[in-house]
């Protein structure tokens, strides 16, 4: 797949005093958790960045966040790849059906344009279908606008500021689910792509120029 072709696939709680006790109308339905019935799932990962540089040089952690950035500039992750620069933690937990779900804090800095934050990237897939089944990218519009791949808006106003992103996919034999939750609000639920083995990405994935960043924190996976 060529260094353009992925995006042409498709159109904390802060205490500060005592807890107040907010009333709620009679009958008012409390909404769900997107995480209920679900379980917590450990997970490894490993890691994939400008083949050329040590991760250091494109990766930070301290206080629980991890940091990572590229620049348009940078090699891909293997060498005579065709694929843009990223820096992304890429699950080693690949499935092919059942219900699973990456869970994390996220911050977009400002200036990111054009950059896949997560995904799910299928690994072996039918000939002529696409290689992801969603990616999430920030665009350098309306102080930081959220879509799904280049089409659908999601989010606008994500710069600068923590937001919690649920992938929830329902995955079968034939055509399955993905939801997308913000700050556990649903906010999309298309199909997926078909049979596939896949796994979860997250970090960035630049398709745009100049540098790009993401910041992760609280990641989980959840299996059901």
């Amino acid at each position: 797949m060529n260094r353009r072709s992925v995006l042409r696939t498709a159109a904390g709680l802060l205490v500060g005093g005592p807890a107040l006790a907010l009333s709620r109308p009679a009958g008012a339905a409390v909404a769900a958790d997107p995480t209920d019935g679900w379980q917590q799932t450990s997970f490894a990962y490993s890691w994939q960045k400008p083949w050329n540089l040590d991760l250091s040089e494109r990766h930070s952690y301290s206080g629980g966040v991890h940091r990572m950035w590229v620049y348009a500039t940078d090699e891909p992750f293997q060498e005579g790849s065709s694929t843009d620069p990223r820096t992304e933690m890429r699950w080693k937990v690949d499935y092919t059906t059942g219900d699973h779900m990456w869970d994390a804090d996220v911050y977009l800095p400002s200036g990111s344009d054009g950059a896949s934050f997560v995904q799910i990237l299928r690994s072996v897939h039918p000939s002529g279908t696409p290689a992801t089944d969603i990616m999430l990218n920030v665009y350098d519009t309306g102080g930081g606008t959220v879509r799904r791949y280049d089409g659908t808006v999601l989010r606008t106003g994500a710069y600068d500021t923590w937001f919690n992103v649920k992938i929830a996919h329902q995955a079968s034999t034939g055509t399955g689910t993905v939801k997308v939750y913000f700050d556990d609000s649903l906010v999309l639920t298309v199909a997926d792509r078909g049979p596939a083995t896949r796994y979860f990405k997250n970090g960035v994935y630049d398709h745009g120029s100049g540098r790009a960043e993401a910041r992760f924190r609280n990641i989980r996976y959840w299996t059901r």
